[in-house]
């Protein structure tokens, strides 16, 4: 059945792109690909029609399906089902004739195992293609023989471009940078690095006036010109460098600085990733708990460790799919965790190894483990006090949105706030 839908939906694919030529922004990279996704999806939309891909709808049948529909959502809810194939095949015919189609197509390139970009790009070549960051030790690495066999398979998204097309590389990961080498596209890059081409500088938590958390502001600049740009909702650096890539796509399509800042003021992080949420009790909680790769939870500690003036609690699951590494990379994150963290909960049978490590600096009675969210969150939920900013941060896998979900101050908008609320996932 599996088999039978990745042809019919190739087929449909394919059709829609002969049928209505859009051009393709294709991002791929180990962290930040949503936000990157959703920021450019509001920058190139003030100008075009654009689909941004749903959720990680990025494999080989999920990035077709993204050319051919925009129900990535009931894809989630009833993509298992018989009447879903059919109902899907033919609202895609019907579709065919159709002449309000996007312009632009932003979809995401994913790499669980090797082979799987190269696979992609020959079928659906992006004109525009984004890599955010690779990271010392990359998600799925397990699959890949190491993290430069990684690197080498999400290259193949800027190996196909033509001369006519372009590369934009985030400037600070010197794995994606020195991708520049291997494409015939004309390069951008971005990031806050000096040299960067569209540079981010400035980068600040907003705070409401009980110094809350509630956004970011940061300067986005290109050669001699800067604006100011405000992140709502948003925390982290992951979120500058989405705007920051946002910007250079921006500009590739001829949109200036000051439309580049006005369309990013309408952009919300998206759910899961560093998102600011009410907590119970009057405090904080910085909901994180789309996924976990070594990069990624570096990334979330650091946005914790930055802000001032409340009590850390630190709530972190599993990475998953890391192989030989996984033992070294969750020490790693505990001796860093354990440097500001007043409380760190720790789920899951290798996040005992971030527990362990932690240990050598914390007390460890602020020290917990837990085999499952199910089983922390109610131990979250009574260590937290008013004015507390709690991080959740874990893999796929560990299901950390229920805890977020013990802790909010609005458990009645979990679907609207929250990931991994379908009818499918909430069976699990």
């Amino acid at each position: 059945m599996y088999k039978l839908s990745q042809i019919i939906v190739e087929i449909l694919a394919k059709l829609y792109l002969w049928r209505f030529n859009p051009q393709i922004i294709g991002i791929t990279g180990n962290v930040g690909k949503t936000s990157t996704k959703e920021a450019i999806g509001l920058v190139i939309g003030k100008i075009k029609k654009v689909r941004v891909s749903g959720g990680n709808l990025n494999n080989e049948v999920g990035l077709p399906f993204n050319i051919i529909s925009d129900s990535s959502d009931e894809y989630y809810e009833k993509g298992g089902s018989l009447i879903f194939g059919i109902k899907s095949f033919f609202k895609a015919i019907v579709g065919l004739f159709n002449s309000d189609y996007p312009e632009v197509l932003i979809l995401e390139y994913g790499a669980d195992r090797p082979g799987d970009i190269k696979k992609l790009v020959s079928k659906y070549k992006p004109h525009i293609a984004v890599i955010t960051a690779v990271g010392e030790i990359p998600v799925h690495v397990e699959y890949f023989a190491g993290s430069a066999d990684v690197a080498k398979e999400k290259r193949k998204l800027i190996e196909v471009l033509e001369a006519s097309d372009f590369a934009v590389l985030n400037f600070d990961d010197l794995t994606v940078l020195e991708m520049r080498e291997k494409t015939k596209a004309k390069v951008y890059t971005y990031g806050f690095g000096d040299g960067a081409m569209i540079r981010a500088s400035d980068l600040n938590v907003r705070t409401d006036e009980k110094g809350f958390p509630i956004g970011l502001n940061l300067k986005i600049h290109n050669e001699e010109s800067f604006v100011p740009v405000n992140l709502d909702g948003a925390l982290g650096k992951s979120q500058g460098y989405a705007a920051t890539a946002a910007a250079a796509v921006g500009m590739i399509f001829g949109v200036n600085l000051i439309e580049i800042s006005s369309a990013l003021s309408e952009y919300h992080s998206p759910k899961g990733r560093l998102k600011i949420l009410k907590g119970i009790k009057n405090s904080v909680v910085i909901d994180d708990t789309y996924n976990a790769s070594p990069a990624s939870m570096r990334l979330a500690l650091e946005t914790l460790h930055d802000l001032s003036g409340q009590r850390k609690i630190v709530v972190l699951g599993d990475m998953l799919e890391l192989g030989e590494h996984t033992i070294k990379a969750h020490q790693n994150i505990g001796t860093f965790a354990a440097t500001f963290a007043d409380i760190l909960i720790c789920v899951g049978s290798r996040a005992k190894f971030i527990a362990e490590a932690a240990s050598n600096q914390m007390i460890k009675e602020n020290i917990f483990t837990f085999e499952t969210s199910q089983e922390a969150k109610e131990k979250v939920e009574q260590i937290i006090r008013e004015h507390d900013l709690t991080l959740v941060k874990g893999s796929q896998g560990m299901r950390m949105e229920k805890i977020v979900e013990e802790i909010m101050a609005e458990p009645e908008k979990k679907k609207e706030l929250l990931i991994r609320q379908s009818k499918k996932w909430l069976a699990k």
